[in-house]
């Protein structure tokens, strides 16, 4: 393995939930922002690309497609480089990644070009920087973690809200060339962020304690977690989620048009969207992360699932503006506890340890549904010329997504009420003093029992 230091997080620490973990969710905030709002804040400069390279909107829309592909798709490559070299080096190699990808964009001559700088490049880079940031917040945040997941996905609203309007001031003052220069400059605010993530450090032993325990080697790629039956429910339904996810803010300002609203008041819906999302994300995140509410978080999840897909379906009734205003502020907030969700729920099925690999592998699979679900929209949509459908076609989807996680859980992963009261039934009393001289000699006389692991059902809660 050569010289590098695995940067596994130790086991024995307990996370800091606070002190140094606020910068880390601070880095988190950043990356998050960069990585989702990107690929979108990129297209206010397709319509200067289409007249500069003489191509049509769906050219230039694959470099916004490209971009979301590498952000999902490499996510198992992701982990391998996680497991191998830590998530620091990692995410430094990915913020130097982005920005050459988008000053090398400010030269290129086709689209071609873009494709390969804009859309592989710069998507690889902003892959390497979120994974492991959603790593390391896993390591420093345990009892506030959901607050931490809600105050980290509202990276996502914010920075679209900024990046879109900074994008076409750039665009009227320095041209798209100017403009990529400039964004490419930005994107080094990522290797602040990797700066930032400091991995946690073992505990110091004393001299009489002995040595430190070995560990047992860590694979780069755990597929072990496919053993998880609440991972691979989890999987399956974040897969099917993402299918109809996506797909109305692709298609809302079009479907205003559709009905008459003029261009400004149309444009006007995302604004709407995101300025609740912005909200949705962090209240979403400390409703969570309370006492009572974090044991059922699995549950929250489905029934944001199934609020969003009950929107979409309610959403495709609308026939004014109005009606489509009332569709954006329930979706955002729908959307946005969704966002604020996700990895919070995949944390607590897989665990900390195998939350690295975890997470690549379900990113690869919600990449092929990413590519999948807006197309087929699209494809719907040319067939029908009715954007009811297509909203109709994304509300089943997501709402298919919270019926398979729901059930998964009450029937296959949830924990037994008998194996609980097996655990409290062999649990010591606490007010039981154990003498040393016992414990030695319980020891000595049954050797095979000492270090067996007891392994209880793994709950996704």
């Amino acid at each position: 393995m050569g010289g590098a230091v695995i940067d596994e997080g130790p086991t024995g620490i307990k996370a800091p939930d606070g002190g140094w973990g606020w910068a880390i969710l601070w880095g988190c905030f950043v990356i998050t922002g960069f990585s989702y709002a990107f690929p979108k804040a990129v297209s206010v400069f397709f319509k200067e690309l289409m007249r500069e390279f003489g191509i049509g909107y769906s050219d230039t829309a694959w470099i916004s497609s490209i971009l979301l592909a590498m952000l999902y798709g490499t996510g198992p490559l992701c982990s391998v480089c996680v497991n191998r070299f830590g998530c620091r080096p990692v995410m430094l190699a990915g913020g130097l990644l982005a920005s050459l990808g988008m000053v090398s964009a400010s030269f290129c001559g086709s689209i071609i070009q873009l494709y390969l700088t804009t859309g592989v490049l710069t998507g690889l880079g902003l892959a390497l920087n979120f994974q492991p940031s959603l790593i390391m917040l896993n390591r420093y945040f345990n009892k506030r973690r959901p607050m931490a997941n809600g105050l980290a996905a509202a990276g996502s609203p914010v920075f679209l809200c900024a990046l879109s309007p900074l994008g076409q001031v750039l665009q009227d003052h320095y041209g798209w060339r100017g403009g990529f220069l400039i964004l490419g400059g930005l994107l080094l605010n990522c290797c602040v962020c990797a700066a930032l993530m400091r991995p946690l450090e073992a505990p110091r032993q004393s001299l009489g304690s002995g040595p430190a325990p070995q560990r047992p080697p860590r694979r780069l790629l755990d597929l072990s977690v496919f053993r998880d039956r609440g991972f691979v429910i989890y999987a399956l339904a974040a897969s099917i989620m993402v299918l109809g996810l996506f797909v109305p803010p692709v298609f809302v300002v079009s479907y205003a048009k559709d009905l008459g609203v003029p261009d400004t008041k149309a444009a006007f819906l995302l604004t709407i969207l995101g300025f609740i999302d912005i909200f949705a994300r962090p209240t979403a995140g400390f409703i969570t992360g309370l006492k009572k509410v974090r044991p059922y978080s699995v549950y929250l999840f489905s029934f944001a699932m199934f609020f969003n897909g009950f929107t979409d379906l309610t959403g495709s009734t609308a026939s004014d503006y109005g009606g489509l205003v009332v569709f954006c502020i329930f979706f955002g907030i729908s959307y946005g506890m969704v966002g604020a969700l996700q990895f919070e729920v995949l944390m607590a099925i897989v665990g900390t340890q195998k939350f690295s690999s975890a997470i690549g592998l379900v990113l690869l699979l919600e990449a092929i549904a990413v590519l999948i679900g807006p197309p087929s929209g699209g494809k719907l949509l040319d067939a029908t010329h009715i954007y009811q459908y297509v909203f109709i076609l994304a509300g089943a989807e997501v709402l298919a997504s919270s019926l398979v996680l729901v059930l998964g859980n009450f029937f296959c992963i949830r924990k037994r009420p008998e194996t609980a009261m097996e655990e409290e039934r062999h649990k010591p009393p606490e007010d039981v003093k154990v003498d040393s001289r016992e414990v030695e000699q319980f020891l000595k006389t049954e050797p095979e029992k000492n270090g067996e692991v007891v392994h209880t059902p793994e709950t996704s809660v």
